[in-house]
């Protein structure tokens, strides 16, 4: 546990984005979860809307600094080559 004030300060910041971040996390790997349902469904009109979304949640993810640009760029590469793979 922390004396100085600072480092107090810190700890809760900290706390804070913590939360925050996991909050966005889960957001995200939800949007991918959906997408890939409605794929393995075989709903491509579905999975195309579902797809735009989860692009996007990765985007935001890569802007906020949650996820790394390359990571979001293979995820949404893999997405997209399911969505291929649907003919949608």
């Amino acid at each position: 546990m922390p004396n100085i004030k600072s480092a107090k300060k810190r700890v809760k910041v900290i706390e804070k984005k913590t939360l925050i971040n996991q909050m966005h996390k889960t957001a995200l790997k939800t949007a991918i979860k959906k997408f890939e349902a409605a794929a393995a469904a075989g709903d491509a009109e579905n999975a195309k809307t579902l797809f735009n979304q989860a692009a996007k949640k990765l985007d935001q993810g890569v802007s906020q600094g949650i996820i790394h640009k390359n990571k979001a760029a293979r995820k949404k590469s893999q997405l997209a080559l399911k969505l291929a793979k649907l003919g949608a």
